[in-house]
């Protein structure tokens, strides 16, 4: 795998990273008044250049697609036709996402997952395709992304050290 085969798969399912951003950027803003939108572009790039995020893309996007070619066994295809709400294998791999970056991403991700915003929504509306893994795991790409620059916040609060 690779970021392009990433991106590329996104696009294919209607996800572009500058809407992936704007997430990040929604979620981040408050806490960075200096942030770009770039910034942001290039957090949401970064973690898609992780190979277990990529991996973890990929599966959830293959199970999507199988579903929506009726190719899955009985009783999976109908719990993702119907997106079963107690079905919480595709919150679970999306936590995989967001673990990468630690605590903060998991708690982004729970907003998110709860708000369904931007692009999230989007796909969690859809009406002709199936993205019962997708839209949760654009959520923990976000959470991650922004969990990456909350991280790397220069001006976090520096505490003293006994040592």
């Amino acid at each position: 795998m690779s970021y392009e085969i990433v991106e590329a798969m996104l696009a294919r399912r209607g996800v572009r990273i500058d809407a992936i951003a704007a997430i990040v950027y929604r979620l981040q803003k408050g806490y960075h008044p200096e942030l770009t939108l770039d910034d942001c572009v290039t957090s949401v790039k970064s973690v898609l250049q992780k190979r277990e995020v990529q991996y973890t893309l990929y599966t959830g996007i293959a199970l999507d697609e199988l579903a929506e070619k009726k190719l899955l066994p009985q009783p999976l295809q109908a719990i993702m036709e119907a997106d079963e709400s107690l079905y919480g294998v595709d919150e679970t791999l999306a936590l995989g996402i967001t673990h990468v970056y630690g605590m903060i991403g998991l708690t982004s991700f729970g907003y998110l997952d709860k708000e369904k915003i931007g692009v999230i929504h989007d796909l969690n509306e859809h009406t002709t395709a199936i993205h019962v893994f997708l839209d949760d795991l654009v959520a923990g790409v976000a959470a991650a992304a922004s969990a990456r620059i909350a991280h790397k916040n220069i001006k976090a609060k520096k505490y003293p050290s006994d040592l």
